[in-house]
């Protein structure tokens, strides 16, 4: 028990470098704040381009898509205490229904800092929603942060009024917001709506015991992507080492890949791969075939690259 709280602190592990985040948020719906916040980002705004990729495939969906992109927030209750989305431009005038991604933070981390990774997946036609809960293993707050997306898709001063896709939501997350992934996609109330997953160095099941986060792997029906880093021990021996990946590999029933890339920390590991977790949310929500060339066929671009390692891949 004595470890329990150092494991937990040590789980905020984080990159931070400085910048100010420009916030739009509609004037015709309940906005936390009208002012542009000072945001210190834990996700390095140059991340696409410091990050290395090893195949075409990942080297595409790096780079950003064609959707200009804007913001907004909203007051939410405590932990949460707002709700931002990230989502295509367009969508003010647009017809559409844009699928949604929905982000788990780690430890000690605010959902607004992550924002680099929310513009980015935003450029590719999705709705990004996050929060600021800093313990978000139960995945309960991803969870309301779709109920309130819900609200706003069938209101009718919304620019989301009936925009969302609602039959094509995916949830990723990074170190214990990894473990939300495992519980938004099996445990809360909208767990049948959630169409796949993206696990980023998610803690592992004993961890998780000892820190009383449980999650049942076993209760996984959605396709799931799971990737993790090869370089210090708080990464290869505390929270994702390769055989407890392995082993939670095996437990899971539903379509699944698993792959470290090689030399990247635990608080790198929430961007490192991002190419391939771009593809893979391209693939199940989008239907791109191109992007579905990177985990499927008879020489799959992930098994293939020679930055990844303890590449597995069980899809039919």
């Amino acid at each position: 028990m004595k470890k329990i709280i150092p494991i937990i602190l040590m789980l905020s592990c984080v990159l931070i470098t400085s910048c100010s985040n420009k916030n739009n948020s509609s004037s015709s719906e309940r906005e936390s704040s009208s002012q542009t916040p000072v945001i210190f980002p834990t996700i390095p705004e140059n991340y696409q381009s410091r990050t290395p990729t090893g195949g075409e495939i990942e080297e595409n969906y790096l780079k950003n898509g064609d959707f200009a992109v804007d913001s907004c927030t909203f007051d939410a209750p405590n932990p949460m205490k707002k709700f931002t989305y990230y989502y295509p431009e367009e969508i003010k005038e647009s017809n559409k229904k844009y699928p949604v991604i929905l982000y788990s933070t780690g430890t000690g981390v605010k959902g607004s800092t992550c924002y680099p990774l929310f513009k980015h997946w935003a450029s590719y036609g999705f709705v990004v929603g996050a929060n600021e809960d800093k313990n978000t293993w139960a995945g309960t707050s991803s969870n309301t942060t779709l109920s309130y997306l819900m609200d706003l898709n069938n209101n009718k001063d919304s620019i989301f009024y009936q925009k969302i896709d609602l039959d094509n939501i995916g949830v990723t997350g990074h170190s214990q917001g990894g473990t939300s992934v495992f519980n938004v996609l099996t445990n809360v109330s909208h767990s049948n709506m959630i169409k796949t997953g993206v696990a980023l160095s998610p803690a592992h099941e004993e961890l998780c015991e000892r820190l009383n986060w449980p999650y049942d792997l076993t209760k996984i029906t959605q396709p799931i992507l799971m990737v993790a880093g090869t370089k210090g021990s708080f990464e290869i021996e505390t929270v994702s080492p390769i055989a407890a990946l392995n082993r939670m590999f095996d437990k899971i029933t539903s379509p699944k890949c698993l792959a470290r890339k090689t030399g990247y920390e635990h608080g790198q590991t929430s961007y490192a791969a991002d190419g391939y977790t771009t593809a893979w949310f391209m693939w199940q929500l989008q239907g791109d075939e191109e992007a579905a060339k990177a985990f499927t066929g008879e020489q799959p671009e992930i098994m293939n690259s020679e930055l990844y390692q303890d590449q597995r891949i069980d899809i039919e």
